[in-house]
């Protein structure tokens, strides 16, 4: 894994007005970093007066890490509304969250010691946010990277036949709540009713099986690759090496299969018809996505900007108190981005 990404090279001023720089990364890097060039320059009025160019790197890049403007949680909120437009809140949710108010999340609750896979953010839901936007409050000891992964390079490292395979057969996502271990319905749908949860899941074209024992079982089946609606590109879009059991830790991978047929697991993942996922198949996306990798660290201020569907994104094990909050904007559908 890059450390640190493509980042070096002769800085290069932007004009006075802008108040930053850029450090050109090539043709394309991840992420572009811009930073102030002085101290109180405001970080939302400058992403609202230069909202043309940043998306615009963004599209090219797709991360944009701002460095210098001493974002804080007070004024988070103002950068994620500048950059993405208003947040959404997170729903149907698979990661452990604090709620910091005005749709503003901790970005994981996830335990220190394990890492997070590559993935892009909720694409297996039927509704996602096209934009994520992070701030780091304070980071980590060591460790506690967001590493980033290009999706339309991750597509082309994977094999033709794979990826014709998954095109037409979609990735079916399969969730089970309440048994002691993962979120249970009640935290990932943020409610006690089954009633609104059979309904929310209906009306998103999730399949849904109550347990005799009140647990909850889901799945899903969505498309595995997205149409970016701005670029027309192609990308790698889903969550099939995410979910599946194979992208855990070995030790916690071990424990789950002597505990539960592949049925019963927390999360997992097959081929949209059912069929399961060859483990060869398993190993080159698993390589693709470790191949693309960039791990730039945080620093106290930093924001990074995040186009969802053309960059994966996870998180380093790390030591030490780590803040990162997240705000997830624009949201798509997938009618909208499908290939």
């Amino acid at each position: 894994m890059n450390r640190h990404g493509p980042l070096a090279g002769r800085r290069q001023s932007l004009d006075t007005r802008s108040a930053a720089w850029v450090a050109p990364t090539g043709t394309p890097g991840l992420p572009l970093e811009v930073a102030a060039t002085r101290d109180g320059v405001d970080p939302a009025e400058w992403a609202r007066t230069h909202r043309d160019t940043v998306t615009g790197w963004l599209h090219r890049h797709g991360a944009v890490l701002f460095r210098g403007f001493g974002v804080g949680l007070d004024g988070f909120g103002d950068v994620v509304h500048a950059l993405a437009g208003s947040p959404e809140a997170y729903v149907e949710r698979s990661s452990p969250r604090t709620a910091l108010g005005h749709h503003l999340y901790t970005a994981t609750d996830h335990p220190a010691d394990q890492p997070i896979p590559p993935h892009n953010e909720n694409s297996y839901q039927l509704r996602f946010p096209g934009r994520l936007v992070f701030g780091c409050l304070t980071p980590a000891r060591t460790g506690g990277a967001t590493p980033l992964a290009d999706t339309r390079r991750v597509l082309g490292r994977l094999d033709r036949a794979l990826v014709a395979a998954f095109a037409r057969r979609g990735v079916l996502y399969q969730r089970n709540y309440g048994d002691g271990i993962g979120m249970s319905w009640q935290d990932a749908f943020q409610t006690r009713d089954k009633a609104a949860v059979t309904a929310y899941c209906a009306a998103r074209r999730v399949d849904v099986e109550w347990k005799p024992d009140g647990g909850l079982r889901t799945t899903q089946v969505r498309p595995a690759l997205a149409v970016h609606p701005a670029t027309g590109e192609r990308v790698w879009f889903n969550h099939a090496a995410f979910f599946h059991v194979s992208a855990r830790p070995p030790a916690l991978r071990d424990a789950l299969l002597a505990q539960f047929d592949e049925r019963d697991l927390p999360s997992h993942s097959c081929y949209g018809d059912g069929r399961p996922i060859e483990p060869a198949v398993m190993e080159e996306l698993h390589h693709a996505y470790a191949a693309e990798l960039v791990a730039p660290a945080w620093r106290a201020g930093d924001v990074l900007l995040v186009d969802n569907l053309l960059t994966a994104h996870g998180r380093e094990p790390f030591t030490g108190e780590r803040r990162v909050v997240v705000g997830m904007a624009q949201p798509l559908d997938w009618d909208e981005v499908s290939a």
